[in-house]
């Protein structure tokens, strides 16, 4: 199983000094990758926590990580389709696969904020029909020239795209979502899932088993999906004790067997996100941020 970091995009310890410490520490330590999320917005008089309050765009952070790393695979658990035309994500995406010398995994999500889906003029409703159309889109956009592509929702006239993404046919593509009917689309048409930061860890195997099942129905290899987790991780020095405890919140011993007991249930790859601890995101001193990820880089790193 792989073994991942997310980048520092959100809350006070987003600066560009701690962004740069932590994406080459992660190189040179041998994690696997790293994942930054998307948030347009925070709606006033409602609180999603300190997490979504200030976020940085993940294409132009990622695109800055490709320039501090050499070897580290560069990934967005996600990026919202309907807040772009295909073609335009299509451009963005593929500069920074190019740049990075063909390290990007590209995780779409359907977007959840009605706030959002105002901000950007789109409609909330279909779309689980809009992801399944942007996905073909996308792809076509990634194939052969002359590039054509006319669906109920995006059309692309006959045209040549270049460049084209280094990884052939594309970047992995990876989806979010939770409901049954989201992971059998994953199945169908996508390379893999990817979890949100409220996913019981405890169950996860039978949201792994839907995806697979569908990949089978449809004709794919179901044990070719890739199933990445968000981990949202709170390390301590103290053992955390009682039944309560939550999978990836205790000591360094702790955290590793809960890796071990994911890696079990059939999930690839994890990466620990420490932008969903209020203490890092909501510190009042960056500094104190920067430490506590230290730890989790020094104590956590791939063995």
């Amino acid at each position: 199983m792989r073994l991942g970091l997310g980048l520092p995009v959100s809350g006070t310890w987003a600066t560009p000094s701690i962004l740069r410490h932590v994406a080459t520490r992660a190189d040179e330590l041998g994690f696997d990758s790293l994942w930054a999320f998307q948030r347009l917005l925070h709606p006033v008089g409602q609180e999603y926590g300190s997490a979504y309050h200030a976020v940085h765009d993940p294409l132009t952070a990622l695109g800055y990580a490709a320039a501090l790393t050499s070897r580290i695979r560069l990934g967005v658990a996600v990026v919202m389709a309907p807040y772009y035309a295909p073609i335009v994500l299509a451009k963005a995406l593929t500069t920074i696969d190019v740049l990075s010398e063909g390290r990007l995994d590209v995780g779409i999500g359907l977007g959840w904020s009605a706030e959002e889906f105002e901000a950007v003029g789109m409609p909330m409703a279909g779309r689980g029909a809009r992801a399944e159309e942007f996905v073909a889109c996308l792809k076509a956009v990634w194939g052969p020239d002359p590039v054509e592509f006319h669906g109920s929702l995006y059309s692309v006239p006959p045209c040549d795209v270049d460049p084209k993404p280094v990884q052939v046919p594309h970047p992995p593509l990876l989806m979010g979502g939770s409901a049954e009917a989201a992971l059998r689309r994953i199945g169908r048409i996508a390379d893999g899932w990817i979890s949100s930061s409220r996913t019981d860890l405890s169950t996860i195997g039978s949201s792994i088993d839907v995806v697979r099942a569908a990949a089978a129905e449809a004709g794919r290899d179901p044990h070719a999906q890739r199933f990445v987790v968000r981990g949202v991780v709170r390390l301590t020095v103290a053992p955390t004790l009682g039944e309560a405890r939550i999978a990836l919140q205790g000591d360094a011993d702790q955290i590793r067997g809960d890796l071990d007991a994911l890696e079990a249930a059939g999930v690839t790859e994890v990466f620990l996100d420490l932008n969903w601890d209020d203490a890092v995101t909501g510190a009042e001193d960056p500094g104190a941020a920067l430490e506590n990820a230290e730890r989790v880089l020094t104590e956590l790193a791939p063995r």
